[in-house]
C-alpha cells in the first residue's frame, strides 16, 4: 500500500495532511485541484520495478501497491485497465514521425478511460463506509461510476446535462443509477453536484474536485510504461476537457520518475477542441489557472466540452512541467479524424478520443513535434459511445439490388 503523507496545491504549493481536506484546497478554493504525493524514498527502497513482470493480475490493480487504498480494501470486481497497445507503422507514417502508438483505453468495461478513476473512487468510498457517491459528468465519468459501483451495490446519484447524447444517457440507466437531466450546461450540473454532495454527506467524484480521480487515471502511464519495456516515447498526445485525464497521465509518469524506473519523462500535448479551448489559451497567454475566465463551450465532442477546465491547474503543470504544448482542433476536423484513427489503427474513437490524432497532426505541422520522435496516442472512449458522429463522418454503405450483376455495378462506382 502507498500511504498518502501529503496532498499539495498546484496553485500556491502548500501542502496538507490527507486528513485535513477532503478534495480542494482551502486557502485557493476550487481551482487548488490536489495533489496526492507519497514518500517515494521509501516506495523505491519495497519496490521492484520488475517483479511487476511476474504480477498475475491483469487489470488496474496490479499497482495497487502505488495506489492510496489500505491492504485489506475491497476492490470492485470489474476487470479495469490493462488495456491494449499497438504500436502502428501506418500511423506513424501518416503522421510523418519515426514511430507511433496507440493505447486503446476504450476497452475498459464501460467503454473510456475514466473506469479507472471511479474504480478507485468506488473503493475508497466503501473503504470509508459511504453509502451514496455522486458525480457531475458529460456522459463517461457518469458512465464509469455508475457501472463499476453496480457492480458493488453502490448507490449513485448522476448529474449530466440534458444535452449529453442519449446512448451515454442509456448506460447510466442500464445500470441502476439515478439520473438527474440538468437543463444547463455541464459546469452548472458541477456545481450542483458538489453542493449537494456537501448538504447530504454523498461521496464526490467530480473530476479534479476529488484529489484521487488522477489517482486512478495515472495507472495508464504505468501500463505505457511496462508495456513499452519501460522505454517511453517521446511525446504523448491526450484529449482534454476538464484537464484531470492529462494531470493524471502526468502524475503517473511523475512517480515512475520519482521512484527512479523511468530516466525522463515524455512531453505532454493536450489537444482541445477549438470551440472549447480555454487551456490553449492559457498556455498561449502564459496565464496562471486562477487568472483563467469561464467561456461559453461550444463542441460536437461532448467529453472534453468544459466552459472552465475544473483541474486546469494541474492540466497546465503537466504541459508546462514536461515542455509539453496544447493545441486546438475544429469539430470537422475531429469528425474527420474518427474513420481516419479507425482506418490507420483499427481503433474506433468516439469524437473525444480521436481528437488525439487530429491534434497530433497539428503538433507535427507546428513542429510542435518532430519528424524524427516517437509519439503516443491515448484514445480515452470507443467509439459506440456516440455512433452519431461516426455516422456524421462516413455517411451510409452502397444499397444495391440482391443479385451478382448489380453488386459488381456498385463496386465499380
Amino acid at each position: 500500500m502507498a500511504t498518502v503523507c501529503e496532498l499539495r496545491c498546484p496553485v500556491c504549493d502548500r501542502s496538507y495532511r490527507p486528513e485535513e481536506v477532503m478534495y480542494f484546497c482551502p486557502a485557493c478554493g476550487q481551482v487548488g485541484t490536489l495533489m496526492a504525493l507519497y514518500d517515494y524514498p521509501a516506495l523505491k527502497a519495497q519496490l521492484d520495478r520488475d517483479a511487476f513482470q511476474s504480477n498475475p493480475v491483469r487489470s488496474m490493480w496490479r499497482y495497487r501497491s502505488l495506489l492510496p487504498l489500505q491492504p485489506d480494501s475491497p476492490l470492485p470486481p470489474l476487470r479495469v485497465g490493462d488495456t491494449p497497445l499497438y504500436e502502428t507503422p501506418r500511423l506513424a507514417a501518416a503522421l510523418g514521425v519515426a514511430r507511433a502508438w496507440v493505447k486503446d483505453d476504450g476497452q475498459n468495461p464501460t467503454g473510456s478511460l475514466k473506469d479507472r478513476a471511479s474504480a478507485l473512487i468506488v473503493a475508497r468510498a466503501q473503504e470509508q463506509k459511504m453509502s451514496v457517491v455522486s458525480t457531475a459528468s458529460t456522459g463517461n465519468a457518469a458512465a464509469a461510476l455508475a457501472g463499476v459501483a453496480a457492480s458493488v451495490g453502490l448507490r449513485t446519484i448522476i448529474f449530466v446535462p440534458a444535452t449529453a447524447p442519449e446512448a451515454k444517457i442509456a448506460q447510466l440507466l442500464v445500470y441502476g443509477a439515478t439520473v438527474l437531466l440538468v437543463e444547463d450546461t455541464y459546469d452548472v450540473a458541477f456545481d450542483l453536484c458538489y453542493t449537494m454532495c456537501e448538504q447530504e454527506s454523498w461521496y464526490c467524484r467530480n473530476t479534479g474536485l476529488n484529489p484521487y480521480t488522477a489517482e486512478g487515471k495515472k495507472t495508464v502511464s504505468y501500463e505505457i510504461a511496462e508495456q513499452l519495456g519501460w522505454r517511453l516515447p517521446d511525446v504523448v498526445v491526450v484529449s482534454v476537457g476538464d484537464g484531470n485525464i492529462i494531470a493524471g497521465v502526468y502524475k503517473g509518469f511523475y512517480d515512475l520518475h520519482q521512484l527512479g524506473w523511468i530516466p525522463r519523462l515524455p512531453r505532454l500535448i493536450g489537444v482541445q477542441a477549438a470551440g472549447s479551448a480555454a487551456l490553449v489559451d492559457a498556455w498561449q497567454r502564459d496565464l496562471r489557472p486562477e487568472q483563467m475566465q469561464p467561456i461559453e463551450a461550444q463542441t460536437i465532442a461532448d467529453s472534453i466540452s468544459a466552459g472552465l477546465p475544473r483541474d486546469r491547474a494541474k492540466a497546465l503543470q503537466a504541459v508546462r512541467q514536461t515542455g509539453g504544448a496544447f493545441v486546438a482542433v475544429s469539430d470537422d476536423e475531429i469528425v474527420r479524424a474518427i474513420p481516419q484513427l479507425a482506418r490507420l489503427t483499427g481503433v474506433f474513437a468516439e469524437p473525444a478520443a480521436a481528437a488525439v490524432f487530429a491534434g497530433a497532426q497539428r503538433a507535427v505541422q507546428s513542429m510542435m513535434i518532430d519528424i524524427h520522435e516517437s509519439v503516443l496516442l491515448l484514445a480515452t472512449g470507443n467509439g459506440l459511445k456516440d455512433v452519431r458522429r461516426a455516422q456524421q463522418a462516413v455517411g451510409s454503405g452502397l444499397r444495391v439490388q440482391p443479385d451478382l450483376a448489380a453488386i459488381r455495378k456498385a463496386l465499380k462506382q
